[in-house]
């Protein structure tokens, strides 16, 4: 697990060092970029909602890897949301560009409740974690209601 939060650490601070228009070659890339990064955020959510649930032990460890994980991957799908890649066909909806001001308010909060669990996660405690876990997931939701397809 080490070996791949180096590798992704690795990557997000190329893919930071460069700005975002420059990243991506066609706007397609950029939405492909974005839909990898919730992916993994999904992965790694999952990952802590099962403990979190009960549905697998609790194992700290664990836990600190995977919000580890999450606390930087959060924080790179925000610059793929570009006006050239509306027209791409994805589960965003128009209302992200439409109304950008609160998209970003909303992204910008979840990437801030991502750190709180990152930081619930290092304590140890359980009781700290589903809290935040529960403070992350109410920001997806708001997201996926406002500005996702179902």
């Amino acid at each position: 697990m080490n070996k791949i939060a180096g590798y992704v650490l690795s990557v997000a601070a190329l893919a930071m060092a460069t700005p975002a228009t420059a990243q991506f070659q066609k706007p397609e890339d950029a939405v492909k970029y974005r839909q990898s990064a919730f992916t993994l955020m999904g992965n790694h959510m999952g990952r802590v909602g099962a403990m979190v649930n009960g549905r697998v032990p609790f194992d700290a460890k664990a836990a600190q890897d995977s919000t580890r994980v999450l606390a930087l991957i959060s924080t790179l799908p925000g610059q793929a949301f570009a006006a050239n890649t509306e027209s791409v066909q994805s589960k965003a909806l128009p209302a992200i560009w439409k109304e950008q001001d609160k998209f970003k308010a909303g992204y910008d909060k979840m990437v801030a409740e991502v750190a709180k669990l990152d930081a619930a996660a290092k304590t140890g405690n359980l009781d700290a974690i589903k809290t935040a876990f529960g403070e992350v997931g109410g920001t997806c939701k708001s997201c996926h209601d406002n500005f996702r397809a179902k």
